[in-house]
């Protein structure tokens, strides 16, 4: 098959505009980069590292529906077990507190049983780490994929991308009855 000059610069042109678009394509591509996710393990000091925000999740109240009931109870100090009679008292008072709401003592003991943990250094409340995904465009991360809350965070954790530099984020935590996502990350919003 033979060639003219103009069948050539047509064929010229269209592997030009082919190859401009698979690099174009490629410059443009997104990569999924893994995230690491540090901390979003603290408490409210007030809670003396309760994990108050849990609690109450399991609970399906508020925190500070939780905060009320809890100050007219008197705890004993982080580590140590109250006496069967302050626990019964403070048990008494809880219940009264939040049985307006529905709570029932096996629902309370088994929420508190779950997180109840004792404290010192690495030592933590039942958890589970998130699994993110960094969308990567031209060196610059893009937004984010969840393919996995996670459970246990009490507080906006740290997300880096190795090898990237990324804006502020937003993270977002939920909170509900089911433990296997109670203070989950339900979100991670870019501030720009």
């Amino acid at each position: 098959m033979r060639f003219n000059a103009t069948s050539r610069f047509r064929l010229a042109a269209l592997t030009f505009i082919a190859l401009i678009a698979e690099s174009w394509a490629q410059t443009n591509a997104i990569t999924l980069v893994p995230v690491t996710i540090s901390g979003g393990h603290q408490t409210d000091p007030r809670d003396h590292g309760r994990p108050v925000v849990l609690v109450a999740g399991g609970l399906g109240v508020s925190p500070e529906v939780f905060h009320d009931a809890f100050s007219k109870v008197h705890p004993v100090a982080p580590g140590s077990y109250p006496d069967d009679q302050r626990a019964r008292q403070n048990k008494e008072v809880l219940l009264g507190a939040l049985s307006r709401y529905g709570i029932t003592n096996q629902q309370l003991d088994a929420v508190s049983d779950h997180y109840r943990y004792q404290p010192g250094p690495g030592q933590l409340w039942p958890t589970k780490s998130a699994e993110i995904q960094a969308m990567v465009q031209n060196g610059i991360v893009k937004s984010f994929e969840i393919t996995d809350g996670g459970s246990g965070y009490t507080s906006q954790p740290t997300l880096t991308v190795p090898g990237y530099r990324i804006a502020p984020v937003q993270v977002n935590l939920s909170f509900g009855k089911d433990f296997s996502k109670n203070g989950s990350i339900a979100s991670v919003i870019l501030l720009r």
